[in-house]
Parts: C-alpha cells; structure tokens; sequence
C-alpha cells in the first residue's frame, strides 16, 4: 500500500502540479496555540519561503483524514531541491518569521525527495 506521501505525490502529479527533480517540504500542524503569533508567522514566512524559490502546493486544512491522521492543517512546499530547501528554512527572513512565530504551534516540518 502506497504511503499517504506517495498518494500526495501522485495526486499532484496528475494535476500538472508536480516536478520530477523537484523535491517537497512538508510541514504537518497538531496544534495552534495561539492565532495571532501564527498569523504574524504567515505574513513574514510566505515571502520568506517565496524569496527561497519555494512553491506552495497545499496550505490547509485536510478535507478527509484516515487511519492516525490529525485535522490540523498542512502546508506542503516544492523546491528545486534539499538544498535550496534547507536555505530558505535557514534564511534571515524565515528566521525572523519562526522568532515571531515562537511556541504558538506544534509541528513538524519534512523535507522529503521526490520519487523518480
């Protein structure tokens, strides 16, 4: 049984969406604690992974969740590559963004390679 990844991935690759070099950061959210940070965090973080060369594919909550999976929202980002990634997570601007972000989130962020 494919991973629900692999289910993402193929999914978007029959809307045109997808890059075979490219490569995904996936950032799965199990709680907001505090909206307001979160939305300081938003405004300063999409330019930020924008300026990065970061695509957004998803940015949301699920419309369905199976087996473990939390409702909570998703945001799932295509670069060029690990790389390029991993540089706009460490970027000054994306920095800026996680210090206004702070403790108000839960998270955990992927970066995960893209099936051939």
């Amino acid at each position: 049984m494919p991973s629900s990844l692999e289910v993402a991935h193929q999914a978007l690759l029959q809307l045109g969406l997808g890059i075979a070099a490219a490569q995904r950061a996936v950032t799965l959210y199990r709680s907001i604690k505090n909206p307001d940070a979160f939305a300081a965090y938003a405004k300063l973080a999409l330019p930020a992974i924008q300026a990065g060369g970061g695509r957004f594919l998803v940015r949301g909550a699920p419309a369905k969740v199976y087996e473990a999976g939390l409702n909570q929202r998703v945001v799932m980002i295509e670069f060029d590559g690990v790389a390029q990634a991993v540089a706009a997570h460490d970027s000054a601007g994306y920095q800026t963004a996680l210090k206004a972000l702070g403790d108000a989130v839960e998270r955990e962020i992927r970066i995960v390679e893209a099936m051939a």
